[in-house]
């Protein structure tokens, strides 16, 4: 019954990939024993709860094998019917090209990234960990002492494309000094990839490798031989620290072209397909589903499943757990505002209030804390604690954090401005998801002078903005960062603190409040003669600008912080004239690129920002260098305005 269940999952998925017209035969053919062995003999889930808490998770971190995922997901009684996999890839369909969180029942995350998937997984583990600590059963409890509210493990399954990316290094480094062990990878190891053989361009010795990493490892010669995957799965699930399992497997097997790159993303022809449902024992219709097989299959996993499930619902009880949905409310801060200090200084203050008021808060630096500021008060330390040390690993810290929003905490994540652009494929998979990630970045001006150009920031900030479903803020001063905090987590939404180094004073006009519009007035004019649109440190600088135009020439104008502008535009188009009235010439300052200003003013000519790279030298210097120094700012201006 395990061999027909194994050959109905493959018929499936390549009748799924023949009828979309595209798709990846190669692993559907190639890895089908390993996913269905996983999911018949050792995945903890329940397909009547798909996101019950304390389920395992599996991550197809080779997301092009989505195919195969559809398919098993079917055959295991998830909420998917042949319809749906007959729209595989098409338009709304709930089988996506890639797995994607939030559209099909049972899949724990977005993955098509390479590398990404298993990068998350680490999150997924670490947060495992974290809650089993935090919900630990006590010694008097009639369940045992050993015992947890949350003890699931997390299964990947990657390929040679998702262990070539850069990321999973980083990543998996990590995992092996915090000893995941509920962190068991499923290697799908055939030394093909998209152009060809790997050979020559992939020869690392994996299991020598992930050795090194702290990692237990485990080999499969035979990936057909479901009995030699389970016991390998169940041997890694009692190792002390997290599992590699490589297991050998032919690419396309069965198919004329197997064991070639043929056979990774080109569908097989009708010719094949036919032959291969002979070597199969597979009826020849189309989307043939073997109902007693499909039936063993769903009672294998409910079977063992139920069992943890309804322990788990007695163990609720005896926490009296709920999971709640939480808001918070800034007004009312218990240390003091009225400092001239670094921004980055005054939200390691503010993000010190929200840990006391959110229990799931966490996150950590790139090794950059002393700089960012962005520290809680208890470092991880034997699961317990939430600030985390990333290691000089900006993209995995990411894609782990996306990882611990996954499995319900609020996450957090700081490095330089300069650097995002090391987190960039992380922070679109977050946007993408739609999680509650926040990825703090500090130094965000050329202001820092003398490291140089390669860590003073141009175009990130534009960068950023582009990114869709992604909240892009860069406040002003300590009010509008406990604004922008408070919106991030009352909306639960992906987004981006940018923040000044140098140090401000706090501003009589600015409001937390009304960081919720994304701009609003600052500095109110009598008589209105032109508007600067400003952000984040240059807000100070504008208003001073503002009140010497007035104090020189009787001009009086109109001073806007935008902390968030696609906060702005999403504002109704009454309020977006309110702050900014047609007819008016509008100046916008802020130290870096360009882009998305443009539809603000008249021409470029009013844009005050930058569009080269920096250079080294003090503070004072580099902006005299760039024009960007306040009585040059200044000068602009009034040339403008004349």
């Amino acid at each position: 019954m395990d061999r027909e269940i194994v050959n109905n999952i493959k018929s499936l998925g390549i009748d799924m990939i023949d009828k979309a017209g595209s798709g990846h035969p190669g692993i559907v053919l190639g890895a089908a024993s390993i996913i269905y062995t996983l999911y018949a003999k050792h995945m903890n889930v329940n397909i009547d709860d798909p996101l019950w808490e304390n389920r395992d998770r599996f991550v197809l971190s080779a997301g092009h094998g989505s195919a195969l995922l559809y398919a098993t997901l079917y055959m295991a009684g998830f909420n998917l019917t042949i319809d749906d996999l007959k729209q595989f890839r098409h338009i709304n369909s709930k089988t996506p090209g890639h797995p994607e969180f939030g559209v099909t029942e049972g899949v724990d995350m977005s993955t098509g990234p390479l590398g990404q998937g298993i990068a998350s997984a680490v999150g997924m583990a670490l947060a495992s960990k974290i809650l089993n600590k935090k919900y630990e059963i006590p010694k008097k409890s009639k369940l045992g002492k050993e015992q947890s509210l949350f003890d699931y493990n997390v299964y990947v399954l990657c390929g040679d494309g998702d262990l070539m990316e850069g990321i999973s290094y980083e990543a998996t480094s990590l995992a092996g000094s915090l000893k995941l062990n509920n962190l068991i990878v499923l290697y799908d190891s055939n030394n093909i990839s998209l152009d060809g053989k790997t050979t020559g361009v992939f020869d690392d010795n994996i299991i020598e490798r992930f050795k090194a990493l702290n990692w237990d490892t485990i080999q499969v010669k035979d990936g057909t031989i479901i009995s030699s995957i389970d016991k390998a799965i169940e041997e890694a699930k009692k190792n002390a620290k997290p599992t590699l399992i490589e297991i050998k497997t032919i690419i396309g097997e069965g198919s004329i072209n197997e064991n070639t790159n043929l056979v990774h993303g080109t569908p097989l022809d009708k010719d094949d397909i036919t032959k291969l449902k002979l070597k199969l024992q597979i009826e020849p219709e189309e989307f043939y589903v073997n109902k007693e097989a499909r039936e063993n299959f769903i009672n294998q996993i409910k079977e063992r499943s139920l069992k943890k499930y309804d322990i788990y619902n007695k163990q609720v009880e005896d926490f009296h757990y709920k999971k709640e949905e939480i808001r918070i409310d800034l007004g009312n801060l218990s240390f003091d505002y009225n400092l001239k200090e670094s921004l980055r200084v005054s939200n390691g203050k503010i993000m010190q209030e929200i840990e006391k008021k959110i229990p799931n808060f966490i996150g950590g630096s790139a090794d950059l804390g002393s700089s960012t500021k962005a520290v809680l008060h208890d470092t991880l330390n034997n699961f317990i604690g939430n600030n985390i040390n990333f290691g000089v690993r900006e993209h995995a810290m990411g894609a782990i954090l996306n990882g611990l929003a996954l499995n319900n905490f609020y996450a957090f994540g700081s490095t330089f401005l300069a650097f995002s652009d090391y987190l960039k494929p992380a922070i679109r998979m977050s946007a993408l998801m739609n999680l509650p990630v926040t990825y703090i970045f500090t130094h965000d001006s050329i202001n820092i002078g003398q490291d140089g150009p390669t860590h003073q920031p141009i175009e990130q900030l534009a960068s950023l903005r582009s990114i869709p479903n992604l909240s892009v803020f860069r406040p002003a001063d300590a009010k509008e960062i406990t604004g922008c905090w408070e919106y991030i987590i009352n909306n639960k939404k992906p987004s981006c603190l940018i923040l000044s180094r140098n140090e401000v004073n706090l501003l009589d006009k600015t409001d937390r409040i009304n960081v919720n519009y994304g701009g609003y007035i600052v500095r109110k004019e009598n008589n209105l003669y032109a508007i600067i649109i400003s952000s984040g440190s240059e807000v100070e600088l504008s208003i001073k600008i503002a009140n010497d135009l007035y104090e020189m020439y009787k001009i009086d104008v109109r001073v806007v912080s935008m902390p968030n502008r696609e906060l702005f535009l999403r504002q109704s188009k009454e309020y977006q004239e309110e702050i900014i009235p047609k007819g008016y010439r509008v100046i916008v300052i802020e130290p870096g690129s360009k882009q998305g200003w443009e539809g603000f003013v008249y021409s470029d000519k009013y844009l005050i920002t930058l569009n080269n790279f920096g250079y080294s030298g003090t503070k004072d210097e580099v902006f005299d260098k760039m024009d960007f120094s306040y009585n040059k700012i200044l000068k602009k201006v009034i040339k403008l305005l004349k």
